[in-house]
């Protein structure tokens, strides 16, 4: 085995097909069957539709809404409105990573599914990893890319430093049907000590998803529902959202100990992709194209590796250095962003401002956002 992908999301299995389509034997080790939900904005910058198409797996068959519009309103309702220049789709995750995992099976790629990775450990003198997965068997891959997403034990195993740092934040996902709401338009509404983005996705259906505390959850009872209440329904445009939309499922899809503390995008030998190798702040609507972008970084740099074109150690160097140089300022950016939304106070404030300041905007979003690739 050349390659061996911990986690068939967005950037493993885009990674998979760019490396299986450069003649690599790659598998992916992904813990759930497909396809499933997973908590995410499910908005893609249009940066990334080059490179899909590359691999194969241009989305349109899925029927993505045209995404061209942004909002963003104070927890009072004021509303910030521009144009976005590059633009973006939506689309759902259950949808797109069925859509990718289907066109990685037919490139040859091997699923361990559903797996469940227990450890991993280099062999220097054989020049590979030993996998274990939970099940007891293992595996020795030349390359391991980590792509599992934004916390996961196998963090602990490799003692990365954030993974012993609590996060307070939490993020809660629904699908819904809202008549009206303008389908190329991403709208961002503040609340205290939070922020939900609402978009189309495929179909006649929009992703409703928010992050908050852990703390503002506890407040009012430790239930969801009780904390919209309280809390989200403040903001007028939350609150007509769920007075007048038809949620699609009964219960939220939620992931706790959200985390946008830096990371390493190489650990002990494991290039780390997507959100494993650092995680922007929703508000800055662009961790999918990330994830993408930096999966097609760790093919360029793995397959330099296989094709012996550099070493082990260059290439981590290279993936590293060029990590760094694609996403470091737009993740320095987004956690200064962070800051300025959540208070009430703050929050009025710098919407009030930037809404008579549409340059300040505009490069803002060029901040966090790259061209295409």
């Amino acid at each position: 085995m050349d390659v061996l992908i911990i986690g068939g999301g967005l950037a493993g299995l885009a990674a998979a097909l760019d490396l299986a389509g450069r003649g690599h034997a790659v598998a992916v080790a992904e813990r759930r069957p497909y396809p499933f939900h997973r908590v995410c904005g499910e908005y893609v910058s249009n940066e990334v539709r080059p490179y899909l198409a590359r691999l194969g797996a241009d989305p349109a068959p899925l029927g993505p809404a045209a995404i061209g519009r942004f909002e963003l309103s104070s927890p009072a309702g004021r509303v910030l409105r521009s144009p976005l220049d590059l633009g973006g789709f939506g689309v759902s995750r259950y949808a797109l990573d069925e859509f990718l995992y289907r066109r990685a099976l037919a490139a040859g790629v091997q699923f361990y599914l559903p797996a469940t990775v227990a450890g991993v450990a280099f062999d220097a003198a054989a020049g590979r990893h030993a996998v274990a997965l939970a099940d007891g068997r293992t595996l020795a891959p030349r390359v391991v890319l980590g792509a599992y997403g934004k916390r996961a034990n196998l963090d602990r195993q490799l003692a990365r430093p954030f993974f012993r740092q609590r996060s307070p934040y939490l993020g809660v996902k629904y699908h819904l049907r809202l008549p009206g709401h303008a389908r190329d338009v991403i709208a961002l509404h503040n609340f205290r000590d939070g922020y939900a983005g609402i978009s189309a996705i495929e179909g006649d259906k929009l992703c409703f998803c928010y992050l908050t505390t852990r703390q503002n959850l506890k407040a009012h009872g430790g239930t969801v529902a009780a904390m919209e209440a309280a809390v989200l329904h403040r903001n007028p445009h939350l609150r007509a959202i769920f007075h007048e939309a038809e949620f699609l499922y009964p219960q939220p899809e939620v992931i706790n100990e959200i985390s946008f503390a830096p990371k390493q995008p190489v650990e002990q030998h494991v290039l780390m992709c997507g959100d494993a190798a650092g995680l922007i702040t929703p508000l800055c609507g662009n961790g999918m194209a990330m994830a993408l972008h930096g999966a097609a970084l760790a093919s360029a740099a793995a397959h330099d590796f296989l094709a012996e074109k550099t070493g082990r150690a260059g290439m981590e160097t290279a993936y590293a250095g060029a990590w760094q140089a694609q996403f470091g300022a737009r993740l320095r950016v987004g956690r200064a962003v962070q800051g300025l939304f959540g208070g009430p106070v703050l929050s009025e404030a710098a919407v009030g401002a930037l809404r008579h300041w549409p340059g300040a905007v505009r490069a803002l979003m060029r901040r966090t956002h790259g061209a295409a690739f």
